[in-house]
């Protein structure tokens, strides 16, 4: 496995691949790698000739006073895990290759897909997102590229991007990736404390509530996230940022589930906030 620091370097490993026929799979990443990662490496590896996969903590999505400076970095450890599940290369670049001095230029996007659930809460965080990504996709040139479920509303905005500016790659959408006992496989997993662990399972059982409810017949979207809110409120978080039911496709509100939708959470316990979803297919 190669490991590769500056942008000149992966330009040469995927134009020799590309010259030689391979098809390129590549994984986003800001490492801290766990099994969700790693499910998006396999897929990778099943379906794509060479696999790539970056890790960079990307300062232009965090906003200040979030966790930029500890979240968590393990390169070494990191690159054991990706060589384990068959990846070919990965790029592991500093800020100051990704964005050298003078940088100026950032995608932005419009519309209430940016606007609503993280984009709210998060505000410039989908322009560090999407100006990473059209960067990673110009570096690597995949044909494919993996993205999990977890960051549901990421995957749409990325996908929007993609197909408004005729990239010429295939965006994949992974299954979410659980713990035995349900949550959200997550790098910011590791700031819980266990009490706060413990209670952060509210949000998985808050979920599967309301795919039972829908299973019994209800189709109220706002009796949906009460149910949500109410197994989550059981277990005293710090603070709800959002309970939301919204159409799959959009994200803009719906009164009734008769389509497919993605109830969305995002939530804090202590000071770490986690983000989960599940789709609502009536």
């Amino acid at each position: 496995m190669e490991v590769f620091t500056t942008i000149a370097q992966v330009r040469e490993f995927v134009g020799a691949q590309r010259r030689a026929g391979r098809s390129i799979g590549f994984v986003p990443t800001m490492g801290a790698l766990h099994e969700g990662h790693l499910s998006l490496m396999r897929r990778a590896r099943e379906e794509c000739d060479v696999v790539v996969i970056s890790i960079f903590v990307n300062p232009t999505q965090f906003g200040p006073g979030e966790d930029f400076d500890r979240y968590p970095r393990d390169l070494e450890g990191d690159c054991r895990k990706a060589r384990s599940v068959g990846v070919d290369a990965v790029f592991a670049p500093g800020a100051a290759e990704m964005y050298p001095q003078g940088f100026a230029t950032f995608v932005e996007q419009e519309g209430h897909l940016v606007s609503c659930l993280e984009g709210r809460f998060r505000p410039g965080h989908f322009r560090g997102v999407l100006t990473v990504c059209l960067k990673l996709f110009e570096i690597v040139a995949p044909d494919r590229a993996y993205f999990g479920q977890k960051d549901y509303q990421q995957a749409l905005v990325v996908g929007r991007m993609v197909r408004d500016l005729n990239l010429p790659l295939e965006l994949v959408v992974c299954p979410t990736v659980r713990e035995p006992d349900g949550l959200a496989m997550s790098s910011r997993n590791a700031y819980l404390s266990q009490d706060e662990r413990t209670r952060a399972l509210s949000l998985s059982r808050g979920l599967r509530a309301a795919q039972d409810a829908l299973a019994r017949g209800e189709r109220d979207a706002r009796r949906l996230e009460a149910i949500v809110r109410a197994e989550i409120e059981a277990a005293e978080p710090s603070a709800i940022d959002y309970v939301a039911v919204a159409d799959a496709e959009t994200l803009e509100p719906v009164e009734t589930v008769d389509r497919r939708c993605v109830a969305a959470v995002a939530v804090r316990f202590g000071q770490t906030r986690l983000i989960d979803n599940c789709l609502l297919e009536p």
